[in-house]
């Protein structure tokens, strides 16, 4: 489990994500309404499947909200904070 300073210094290098509690949460909103929001899940569902790593996840209308933590481990890793910049590859830059 990472130490509250290195999880400031892995926030430093991940925008738009945040802190909350024992994981790391970013919010993604889509110009494509439900089903970019559907479709950004699935992809990081896939992803994550992958590496036998599973985020919390929250689909709302055009919104996919994040959560990472490694519950057996009881708080934030660097499983964590790598898996919250696999899911920054996933987010359209159009």
């Amino acid at each position: 489990m990472l130490n509250d300073e290195q999880i400031t210094a892995a926030l430093a290098g991940l925008p738009g994500w945040e802190r909350e509690g024992d994981a790391l949460v970013r919010r993604i909103t889509g110009p494509g309404g439900f089903w970019y929001a559907f479709a950004f899940a699935r992809r990081l569902a896939v992803a994550a499947d992958r590496v036998d790593h599973h985020p919390d996840v929250s689909i709302s209308w055009n919104r996919v909200t994040v959560s990472w933590s490694s519950h057996s481990a009881g708080g934030i890793t660097e499983r964590d904070v790598e898996m919250a910049a696999a899911t920054d590859a996933l987010v359209p830059t159009d």
